[in-house]
């Protein structure tokens, strides 16, 4: 069974993807991988290297993260031209990854950690989405206090994403984080239970 996991900035999905590799769950996770389809000598990096020039990268040859985040910012195209040359990358890595933990152990279920996994049409790749949903206005508030921010820049970085509660639609399985974490354990335990037996694993 391959479960894929998303939420929102804030929604504490890293939380639910780390009880999930405690309870023994394979994890794929998007943003590592995104990381390293960029390392120095990597294709990638030799793609962004030809379409954005040495100015996105630092002199050792690792990406300028902050300076490409700020090209892309002021150019939309450049944006979808970023994601053009990472994309395939990214979702070849995360597919080799799903068939080396199948390699290793068939039984044991398989968690595709994705923030984007819905904006970016990635569905295909799972048998179930998980969301980790907290309000909006719970949302607001733990990002501010996380971050350190304003109302007005947690807005922003809210709304620069799919809304939480538009994510729901696409969701098979909600864990709801806006109470405590044994009530999030509690809810991750049930998912746990379910994973292994349709898995056929005797992991619990």
């Amino acid at each position: 069974m391959t479960l894929g996991l998303t939420g929102g900035i804030a929604t504490g999905k890293s939380t639910v993807s780390n009880m999930l590799r405690v309870r023994g769950a394979a994890i794929v996770d998007a943003d590592r991988v995104a990381r390293e389809v960029v390392e120095p000598g990597t294709e990638g990096s030799r793609e962004v290297r030809k379409r954005f020039g040495d100015g996105v990268f630092h002199v050792d040859g690792k990406l300028d993260r902050k300076a490409l985040r700020e090209v892309i910012f002021r150019d939309p195209d450049a944006r979808e031209d970023l994601n053009r040359i990472l994309h395939p990358l990214i979702v070849r890595r995360m597919e080799e990854e799903v068939r080396r933990a199948r390699k290793t152990d068939a039984e044991r279920p398989v968690v595709l950690d994705v923030p984007l996994l819905i904006e970016e049409n990635l569905l295909w790749m799972v048998d179930t989405v998980v969301l980790v949903y907290i309000p909006e206005p719970l949302q607001l508030k733990r990002l501010m206090e996380r971050e350190g921010i304003t109302t007005e820049e947690a807005r922003r970085m809210i709304r620069a994403q799919m809304p939480i509660d538009e994510k729901k639609k696409f969701a098979d399985v909600l864990i709801d984080n806006s109470g405590t974490l044994t009530e999030t354990e509690r809810q991750v335990d049930a998912l746990w239970q379910t994973m292994v037996s349709k898995n056929g694993s005797g992991r619990l």
